[in-house]
């Protein structure tokens, strides 16, 4: 059985944040990184945003202002971004005060799905450089903490340390780490939404703030928009009770050609009470109905058909108010989502053009919650560490970093 001292299961950036950091201090240890894709995964194969501003991405159960602030830092030292320019909205602030709604500004950078993937490059040939064993295509079965011990579809690892980093794609595999290894948890936080995509042109704030951040009323806001080259996609979510999609968004660099379009998502966060307390299994069952609604996809509808309460069928999507193809046309609300809508209809005119496309469900099932041993440094149990967007420790990009970097001081530490 072959040893290694820190085995990381997850390539997304808290996998990575782990790793770097560790071999900053520590260039001789022996790390191993394993993925059940055969590709490098996580937030920057996708669009590749990045947020530097508090408190975007940081639970607040788990980070304040000022540690947030100091990892960022070091994550923006790191990464070495472009940081985007931001100007001209301050009449979007305005109109958004007058309806309680709130625009944050926040600090992001932007690569793209292809400058990401570059990125990814980089990043996984340095680690190889460094001596750092990365194997794709590898599924971790079981993780034995107390042994040290990690089964995989193809071996037995023996680690000191493990970081149980899968993302919010591994949300149902984390906790059924957490469960074998005695490790208390709760799961009843949930975002749900949809993916608006309309015209460049009807959502104009793009052109002078990325991906603008608006916080209405009943825990509702905008989420990861795209602009100039954008695209609606189709995520594939898989456990032991089956297949289910959600949707996601993302957009090329300015290397690739411009398409016009825009799409952002509008999420309602929803805490679930006992008895029903599992948010992964409500947002399976979201899922699934929506794939049954759907004939196997998720739904698309028009916004003039659903002003008029009714469905949007392909004819709807044909002759003068379907002045855009959607970018996901496989596809075949709720109430506080469309107040929210409304609103930013107000505060940005155009918004809910007849045209404009609504996709349903998106869904984030990154709210498992640990109950760790050490909070500052997120130890579960012991040698068993718990970072990313599938443990609740971060919603982001440079948060899921910032989470990998806290683990590994305290690795260091100990």
């Amino acid at each position: 059985m072959e040893y290694f001292d820190i085995a990381i299961v997850g390539t997304g950036p808290a996998g990575l944040g782990v790793a770097f950091t560790l071999l900053e201090k520590r260039p001789g240890l022996r790390i191993i990184i394993i993925d059940r894709n055969e590709f490098s995964s996580g937030g920057l194969r996708n669009d590749c945003k990045m947020n530097f501003s508090w408190p975007v991405g940081f639970p607040e159960d788990d980070w304040d202002a000022g540690s947030a602030g100091r990892y960022l830092d070091r994550v923006e030292a790191f990464l070495a971004p472009e940081i985007l320019a931001r100007k001209g909205i301050d009449v979007y602030s305005h109109r958004a005060e007058r309806l309680d709604v709130r625009l944050l500004e926040i600090r992001q950078a932007h690569l793209g799905t292809d400058g990401g993937l570059a990125l990814i490059k980089r990043l996984v040939a340095d680690l190889e450089a460094r001596g750092v064993a990365l194997s794709l295509g590898e599924k971790v079965l079981a993780v034995d903490a107390a042994l040290g011990v990690m089964s995989t579809d193809a071996r037995e690892i023996s680690f000191g340390n493990a970081v149980i980093a899968p993302g919010r794609a591994g949300f149902a595999f984390l906790q059924d780490v957490m469960r074998a290894n005695g490790v208390a948890f709760v799961d009843n936080v949930v975002d749900v939404g949809l993916r608006i995509e309309l015209r460049e042109e009807r959502y104009p704030i793009v052109k002078d703030y990325y991906d603008p951040k608006f916080l209405f009323p009943k825990k509702v806001r905008t989420f990861c928009t795209n602009s100039r080259s954008a695209h609606v996609v189709q995520e594939k979510y898989e456990d032991e009770a089956g297949l289910w999609y959600s949707v996601n968004g993302h957009a090329w660099s300015r290397d690739r050609p411009a398409n016009g379009l825009a799409n952002f998502a509008m999420l309602k966060t929803i805490t679930l009470t006992e008895p029903l307390a599992s948010g992964q299994a409500y947002a399976r069952a979201l899922g699934a109905q929506a794939m049954l609604l759907g004939g196997g996809h998720p739904i698309m509808q028009r916004v003039g058909d659903f002003r008029l309460g009714r469905r949007s069928t392909r004819d709807a999507f044909t002759g003068d108010l379907y002045d855009f193809a959607p970018t996901l046309p496989s596809c075949t609300v709720m109430r506080a989502l469309w107040d929210a809508m409304k609103a930013l209809d107000t505060i940005v005119p155009g918004v809910l053009h007849p045209s404009t496309v609504l996709y349903y469900p998106e869904i984030k099932t990154y709210a498992n919650k640990p109950v760790f041993l050490d909070p500052s440094t997120f130890l579960a149990a012991p040698r068993l560490y718990l970072a990313g967007d599938g443990a609740g420790t971060s919603r982001g990009i440079t948060s899921a970093w910032a989470s990998g970097m806290r683990v590994a001081d305290g690795i260091l530490a100990g």
